[in-house]
């Protein structure tokens, strides 16, 4: 049998999440499924990184064994069996062992709000017309990297053992009508970047202070945090791994 890690990318509207679900439609099982078409046998994937529904990915791994030889137009057959939201952009030989989620280093994501209405933004940004203190979102921002425990920014119904993250960058930018939050940590907590968007949004508005940020961190208190920002405007950037671990495959194309 030979591993091959995947690299996919995906617009998450029509879909009730990343991971494989019952009775629901989701890009893990489209991946499947065209896997399974093109090799002739039943393919079950293992994925890096979940992403709630709703949510998008410029950049998600998956893993999965088959002994047969990959067709020399591996990328090009797959892709013509995926949707029109969810491409295949790379396949990569690794170790037997090498599982796409456990040897991820990091991950990195961004929440991107629009500040004047715009058609072209709708699936991919939160409409946020609303006067905002960037400067105290960025302290805010800043505040994040000095905490390593996350429970109050993780979702109820989690399974994780852990709530301890150790976050690499934490900062917001500006461009024009865009105001955009990026974060890279070894691991992420369900609802996590989420959360942490809507409750520093409540600081760059005026309607928490702070100290109160520093007190809703410390408290490990979900209750306290704010999740409700829509997913569109959330995105999986990357997910690294260690150097010389990927082995690319090259196909015709």
């Amino acid at each position: 049998m030979n591993r091959y890690f995947i690299e996919v990318a995906y617009k998450g509207a029509q879909y009730s999440g990343f991971q494989v679900q019952e009775n629901a439609h989701t890009v893990q099982a489209e991946v499947d499924r065209a896997l399974s078409l093109l090799l002739r046998e039943k393919v079950e994937s293992t994925g890096s990184s979940r992403t709630d529904a709703g949510v998008n990915a410029r950049q998600n791994f998956l893993h999965f064994d088959t002994a047969q030889p990959l067709h020399p137009q591996f990328l090009y057959k797959i892709n013509a069996i995926l949707p029109p939201d969810v491409v295949l952009k790379g396949v990569y030989r690794v170790p037997a062992e090498a599982n796409s989620r456990f040897a991820a280093l990091g991950r990195s994501y961004e929440y991107t709000l629009y500040t004047r209405k715009d058609p072209f933004m709708q699936d991919r940004g939160y409409f946020f017309p609303y006067k905002l203190d960037v400067d105290a979102l960025q302290e805010a921002a800043g505040i994040i990297r000095e905490y390593s425990d996350f429970t109050t920014f993780s979702k109820r119904n989690t399974q994780v053992r852990t709530f301890i993250c150790a976050i690499e960058q934490s900062y917001w930018t500006v461009s024009g009508e865009h105001i955009v939050y990026n974060v890279s940590a070894n691991r992420f907590l369900r609802g996590m970047v989420r959360g942490l968007v809507g409750t520093m949004l409540r600081v760059g508005r005026g309607k928490l202070t702070i100290p109160e940020f520093r007190a809703a961190i410390e408290s490990r208190d979900c209750t306290r945090a704010d999740f409700a920002v829509p997913p569109q405007g959330l995105f999986l950037m990357e997910v690294r791994y260690p150097e010389g671990l990927l082995e690319p495959v090259s196909f015709i194309r």
